[in-house]
């Protein structure tokens, strides 16, 4: 068996081995090919380019770098034309990935996409191009399924990798030893981004509202995972501008899930870390902001009626979003509040929590490895007789995007 697998960055390296080793439980034989990171070569990928090849971020070093993109993909598919595999998997990169696998699959070779790009939140036409490029859909999230399903495009819902790595139990006292925490103290953990311009947006807003919760909540601890290096630079700076935090704030290196697991609640923005919250069982509130034309951008392309994921997986409000003009310390520290004084929600929404952390903990490589099978050999996928519902439309989307109310706010999407 042969199987082309193209990963565009570092996170699809991580799912790819993942396919890999599962295949290789299957087909001891399985021969790899296409394009891959460190991890993925190492279990035995003949890497055709560089996995940073293909991790060009932002439009103007899209257009940059696109003569030599369109080169590479041209490349790709005569290599897999000449190796004829027996299946091709495009793994998440979707701009340069479903063009690929359009080409291949008009050429008679089976195609499948592993991670769905957020054609459920914008530009919903997008789904027309999917299927005429893939014979099958591998989604993380289950509501994803549900769209592809409702517009007939075969797709396998494989479960999230990161709720298998996070166990259903954890351990939040020694969690606050490992951090040197007071275990008998309330815990904030404040994850403000990974990018400088989530720093620059929201940094300042959110120590804003732990002075104010710090203020009326005794002996809170705040503890702040700082991404990178010079991300600590820029949240030392940003601290040296409100000294009455400074023996409250436990700064660390990394670390973030760690953090959450020790808090009692989490204020963050919005993205992969609200997931990785709800899979660490922990209330939260998401605020974001961004600048005002990608704010005005956003209010009349994204279609959903959250941008939060716990909330998107559940279906309803479960999680605060407040982003743009209603993201102000005030409302961000009177949403925590609900969580720090109330025991009983806050214990509720952990069980809660925990409950969606068993729905997506699934086995996703080895789920996504049998449908990698079932499409190379031509055979239908399995699936399930209960997938849950796809997002809910609103009925006015530039409204929810703008976030007026603070309740069903949206900015960003989890995937362009």
């Amino acid at each position: 068996m042969k199987i082309y697998l193209v990963a565009g960055e570092l996170s699809g390296d991580i799912l790819g081995v993942g396919l890999m080793r599962a295949l290789k439980a299957r087909h001891p034989e399985v021969q790899f090919r296409g394009i891959g990171g460190p991890r993925m070569i190492a279990e035995g990928l003949d890497s055709r380019y560089p996995l940073e090849t293909l991790a060009v971020m932002g439009l103007v070093e899209v257009l940059k770098h696109l003569p030599g993109l369109i080169r590479v993909r041209r490349h790709l598919k005569r290599d897999a034309l000449d190796w004829q595999p027996d299946a091709m998997v495009g793994i998440d990169a979707p701009d340069f990935n479903l063009g690929l696998e359009r080409q291949l699959r008009v050429a008679g070779i089976a195609t499948a996409h592993y991670v769905s790009p957020s054609v459920w939140a914008w530009r919903q036409g997008r789904v027309k191009g999917i299927a005429r490029s893939v014979d099958a859909m591998l989604t993380l999230l289950p509501f994803e399924a549900a769209f592809y399903a409702r517009h007939r495009v075969p797709v396998a819902f494989v479960g999230h990798p990161l709720a298998d790595e996070l166990p259903l139990a954890n351990d939040r006292l020694a969690a606050r030893h490992a951090l040197g925490l007071d275990a008998e103290r309330p815990v904030l953990a404040i994850l403000p981004g990974s990018r400088g311009n989530e720093i620059h947006f929201l940094g300042a807003t959110f120590l804003a509202a732990a002075e104010r919760l710090a203020a009326r909540i005794e002996g809170l601890q705040l503890v702040i995972p700082a991404a990178t290096a010079q991300r600590r630079d820029e949240l030392e700076a940003l601290l040296a501008e409100h000294p009455q935090l400074a023996e409250r704030v436990t700064l660390i290196d990394g670390r973030s899930r760690e953090a959450m697991i020790a808090s009692d609640a989490v204020l963050l923005a919005s993205g992969t870390a609200a997931l990785e919250a709800m899979l660490c069982h922990r209330p939260m509130v998401v605020a974001y902001k961004m600048a005002p034309a990608t704010h005005w951008l956003a209010r009349h392309m994204v279609k959903t009626e959250w941008i939060s994921l716990p909330n998107l997986i559940a279906r309803e409000s479960l999680v605060p979003e407040l982003i743009q003009h209603a993201a102000t310390p005030q409302a961000i520290a009177a949403a925590l509040a609900q969580w720090l004084d109330d025991d009983a929600a806050r214990q509720a929404m952990e069980s809660r929590f925990a409950a969606l952390h068993a729905t997506l903990q699934r086995g996703a490589s080895e789920r996504a490895a049998e449908a990698v099978l079932a499409v190379a050999a031509r055979r239908p996928l399995s699936n399930e007789p209960d997938e849950p519902s796809e997002p809910t439309k609103p009925s006015e989307s530039s409204e929810a995007v703008a976030g007026g109310s603070g309740e069903k706010g949206k900015g960003k999407g989890e995937r362009q």
